[in-house]
């Protein structure tokens, strides 16, 4: 009888911490919104979000403070579900933040990865120098950069194509302050609007694909409002520009050896994750990673034929001191990806998964979707995104999953997009040339061509309104 009794109660300890899982499972979560732990959660992330926007003062890199606050935020929340006998809840919720986090933050690792390799192998040096020479004036190369911001950015990142162009009006009119304003101002709207229309283009555009809630394919009906928000204020601004025309530039870049075939790849990577998520129902992560694996294979390819570079001495990289050929390498791409980026994206969903575990999400949600409308939210999240970052903005509307049409989906996918134009912080581009143009583009030159911008705004959610009024 009593090693019956031994027998009852060994099966009992092994089964009853997942019965006391199972149950905190099923079990709903606390609402902290009226709590302390609440309270303080606000407190701290809206202290580490002003430490973000001050960026450019206390050149404390943004990701610092927000991986800080994250960490803070669900130490304070699991300690309140630890004192309430639930403390494999928060743990959970933690880990489903920390794998929507890992598939997005490979994704673009892999992205970020080529980028890099194709600017080692000077691609974009390439195009820089290609379009120095043709010796074009102001006004055509406002809209040469402008428009090539626009059709870069759907495939490269808004913050790269923005770099590369800013790179090629500096070198053509870096005197004329009126022209680089004007110029900057025109490649941060183009890229941003680039970027909405295809799910490659924005980080939250990604986030809305992986999430399943948009068909790949879907995001391209955002086409045509992309290019109004485009097109309204670089019209206006353009009769600005100064009829001049610069001396032409003779400066001439070659491709290094695998630099065509580089970007082959990386189409045959969009290629393979657009296909892995479409006919096989895996994450577009898988075939991004299977994409870094053409690229690892090709590196290996370019590193034991790096003895061919000495017959091109245009193609060859040198060391620079022993003028030794440095051989390709995978990983000085890898290592060069912007990792405070990635890592400032970790601390926003961190800190924002956190919001919404407390409730707060919950009571935006009501608030904006219940109450506003659908529409009205969707258009207020842009101009939300103009002064804090485009990315918990829309993270935060994910984790509400208002219940919306295909139509309002794209709606805020747009909005979250190009709002963050309205204003030179608004967007990564924009800080970024903000630094690289110092002293030409700046914060009060880019407000004052605001209320143009936000005509452009406007104009491009009533055209989505308007063309795509099938989706709603």
């Amino acid at each position: 009888m009593n090693g019956f009794i031994k027998l009852v109660t060994a099966i009992s300890l092994a089964v009853l911490p997942e019965i006391v899982l199972a149950m905190e499972t099923t079990a709903q979560p606390l609402d902290l919104t009226g709590h302390w732990v609440g309270l303080f959660a606000i407190a701290i992330f809206v202290l580490a979000y002003l430490l973000v926007m001050a960026e450019e003062f206390t050149h404390l890199r943004k990701s610092k403070p927000v991986i800080l606050a994250a960490g803070i935020i669900w130490a304070a929340i699991a300690w309140v579900y630890v004192a309430n006998g639930m403390p494999h809840m928060a743990e959970q919720s933690v880990r489903h933040n920390l794998l929507e986090y890992a598939e997005l933050m490979l994704f673009l690792l892999v992205a970020m990865t080529y980028i890099n390799a194709m600017e080692e192998r000077q691609v974009f040096d390439a195009l820089r120098g290609w379009l120095i020479a043709r010796g074009y004036g102001f006004r055509s190369l406002f809209w040469i950069t402008g428009i090539l911001a626009f059709f870069i950015s759907p495939v490269a990142d808004n913050l790269t194509t923005a770099l590369l162009m800013c790179a090629v009006v500096l070198a053509v009119g870096g005197d004329n302050s009126r022209f680089v304003t004007l110029a900057c101002i025109n490649i941060v709207v183009g890229a941003n609007a680039g970027g909405a229309f295809s799910p490659f283009g924005d980080i939250t555009t990604l986030m809305v694909w992986q999430k399943g809630i948009v068909d790949f394919w879907a995001f391209f009906a955002l086409f045509l409002p992309s290019i109004v928000n485009f097109l309204v204020p670089a019209a206006i601004m353009s009769l600005a520009v100064p009829n001049k025309k610069p001396a032409a530039s003779h400066e001439t870049v070659t491709l290094m050896r695998g630099a065509r075939r580089i970007i082959g790849l990386f189409l045959l990577t969009i290629a393979t994750a657009v296909s892995f998520h479409n006919f096989l129902h895996l994450p577009p992560v898988i075939g991004m990673l299977t994409g870094l694996g053409y690229l690892q294979v090709f590196g290996f390819f370019l590193k034991k034929t790096a003895h061919r570079e000495h017959t091109s001495p245009d193609n060859a990289e040198h060391d620079g001191q022993m003028g030794d050929i440095v051989s390709f390498d995978i990983f000085r791409p890898v290592a060069r990806a912007e990792w405070d980026t990635l890592l400032f994206f970790y601390g926003v969903v961190a800190c924002v998964g956190g919001l919404g575990f407390i409730g707060y999400l919950g009571m935006a949600s009501e608030l904006m979707y219940t109450q506003w409308g659908a529409t009205a939210a969707n258009v207020s999240v842009g101009v939300l995104s103009a002064i804090v970052d485009n990315i918990p903005v829309m993270f935060a509307v994910l984790t509400m999953q208002p219940d919306m049409s295909t139509g309002q989906w794209l709606l805020v996918t747009l909005t979250a997009g190009v709002g963050g134009s309205l204003l030179s912080i608004g967007s990564a581009a924009g800080v970024a040339l903000m630094g690289q143009a110092r002293g030409k583009y700046t914060f009060f030159g880019h407000l004052k061509w605001s209320p143009v911008i936000a005509l452009g705004y406007v104009a491009s959610i009533y055209c989505h309104l308007w063309i795509n009024a099938a989706y709603f």
